[in-house]
């Protein structure tokens, strides 16, 4: 019997079992995708392939034909560009389609800010291998969100809705002792965040702990004055979000235009000259705008009708600032010539400080968020509104305008006067349930007198009502 040959293997042939033939491309890819063998060899084994050339063998002929080429930079600022200005129309639309449908889809629409601002202002302070360990952190960001929401838009509906609210048997225990019952849900989280410390992780939870409390001041807080604002007279609300963003916009205008001097480090592109012109024509723009909005009452009345829009309006008794009133005017340089009189209502005057807090100190608001968002190295607080970057973004200088137009209102603008919530909350906190049937029964007699309602009435509550025991 002959000897059986051994496995000779020759230089030109691989180790691979594929005698006689060099290796396919897919036979090559192959090999290198194998965890710990040897790299591909060349054919006389010895050199090894570069990475240009292993990364060329493994692409397909398809993704050599179609690979697509990277974005410039001019393509990539034009599809910012086209993005932003899509979801800018969009905004706009949608912010006056509910303004004209009525002040409750402006209330729903503060409130879908107020919620994606304080997510988006917590978020980026979060750590997520710390909130990993501590499950409670973020629970208790959005029940101390609950419990301040609760407590503002009960002093809302409680101050505005009295007629309402405290005749209600139900509603009344709840308005009562609303302030009792917020204390007590605050107290009850603060227990629980107490209780929930853990050794470790104390400085990462007080901070989280007041990081929250001051979310809930710079956005919460200031959104209720601006439903207040909405609920005082839709001009309240409109006026100052539209004097931030013209101002806005103005400024970008006037920055470009002959901007030169820089304003701030926080804001490099922002100039004194676009500052100072934006100033100037926000106060134009103010003052034409006012003098459109004062023609309308549902823009000039406060929101008695929450059922109520644009088409259907509102009835009121005009605040005197909104009416033409008479002003004597002495020229300076002719101090011997008569007096001249002319007619303006006072809300012009008004529109003069407006226009300036909207122009030099609600821009405050964005630089303070921009130091913000360098502190914590991020270009913006989320991706709510594509081109735009987050809700807060856009909102920064309006938290802080919203706060002084309830402010200025409230101080120099209102009119306290009785009304029908009023006296009944006096009647049900300062009279026995005796008193407040005399009331009754003296206002029923008053309104017979007037002719406003017939004597069967009177005879039927003077038959229901007990008399006063005396």
């Amino acid at each position: 019997m002959s000897r059986p040959r051994r496995s000779v293997q020759f230089q030109h042939r691989g180790s691979n079992g594929h005698h006689g033939r060099r290796p396919s491309i897919s036979e090559t890819s192959e090999g290198l995708s194998e965890p710990g063998s040897p790299g591909p060899r060349t054919m006389n084994g010895n050199s090894e392939v570069s990475k240009e050339e292993s990364a060329s063998l493994t692409r397909s002929p398809s993704t050599l034909q179609k690979e697509p080429k990277p974005q410039t930079e001019y393509e990539k600022k034009k599809e910012t560009f086209i993005t932003r200005t899509i979801w800018t129309f969009v905004m706009i639309a949608g912010f006056f389609a509910a303004m004209f449908a009525g002040h409750i889809y402006i209330l729903a629409i503060v409130t879908a800010v107020q919620i994606v601002s304080f997510k988006e202002v917590i978020a980026i302070a979060n750590v997520p291998s710390r909130a990993k360990n501590l499950p409670f952190t973020r629970s208790l960001n959005w029940y101390f969100l609950g419990t301040t929401m609760y407590f503002l838009y009960g002093e809302s509906v409680i101050y505005y809705f009295k007629h309402i609210v405290l005749v209600d048997r139900i509603l009344l225990p709840f308005a009562t002792h609303h302030r009792f019952i917020s204390f007590m849900l605050y107290v009850m989280g603060f227990v629980f965040f107490v209780g929930s410390l853990q050794k470790g992780h104390y400085r990462f939870q007080f901070t989280q702990f007041a990081w929250t409390h001051m979310a809930l001041y710079l956005i919460n807080v200031q959104s209720h004055f601006i439903m207040n604002n909405t609920l005082e007279g839709m001009i309240w609300f409109f006026l100052p979000a539209s004097l931030v963003i013209t101002n806005d916009i103005f400024a970008y205008i006037c920055g470009i235009t002959f901007g030169r001097t820089q304003l701030i480090k926080l804001s490099p592109k922002k100039t004194v000259e676009g500052f100072v012109g934006a100033w100037i024509l926000t106060i134009l723009f103010g003052f034409a705008m006012t003098n459109v909005l004062m023609r309308y009452k549902y823009f000039i009345c406060p929101a008695n009708d929450l059922g109520s829009n644009f088409f259907t309006g509102l009835h009121c008794e005009p605040n005197p600032v909104f009416l033409p009133q008479e002003f004597t005017f002495q020229p300076p340089l002719l101090l011997h010539s008569p007096p001249r009189t002319f007619h303006i209502a006072p809300m012009q005057f008004h529109i003069l400080v407006f226009a300036s807090f909207a122009s030099l100190i609600a821009p405050f608001g964005g630089f303070f968020a921009s130091g913000l968002k360098r502190t914590f190295k991020v270009k913006d607080f989320g991706e709510s509104i594509p081109g735009h970057g987050g809700i807060t973004d856009r909102m920064d200088c309006q938290f802080i305008m919203g706060f002084f137009a309830f402010m200025y209102y409230q101080s120099f603008i209102a009119e306290y006067r009785a009304s029908v919530g009023g006296v009944i909350e006096t009647a049900i906190q300062g009279l026995s349930a005796e008193e407040q049937i005399e009331v009754v029964r003296g206002l029923t007699k008053y309104l017979v007198g007037q002719g406003q309602v017939g004597e069967g009435v009177f005879e039927c509550l003077a038959g229901v009502l007990p008399r006063r025991t005396r």
